[in-house]
């Protein structure tokens, strides 16, 4: 990727960042209840990888 980037494109990538935030604990539990689960079930998109997963922005 570029190493400048236009002022459009690192805002839309900052959105995708900020949707990448985990879930709170009590959701989860909420969720699932009291045995053990991964925080990512909640929001799959947290565990997005830089080379892995394109943002497709």
């Amino acid at each position: 990727m570029a190493r400048t980037k236009h002022l459009s494109r690192k805002k839309r990538l900052a959105k995708e960042m900020k949707r990448a935030v985990a879930a709170p604990y009590w959701a989860i539990l909420r969720v699932f209840g009291k045995r053990r689960v991964y925080r990512w079930r909640l929001n799959p998109q947290e565990r997005r990888h830089w080379r892995r997963t394109k943002l497709k922005i």
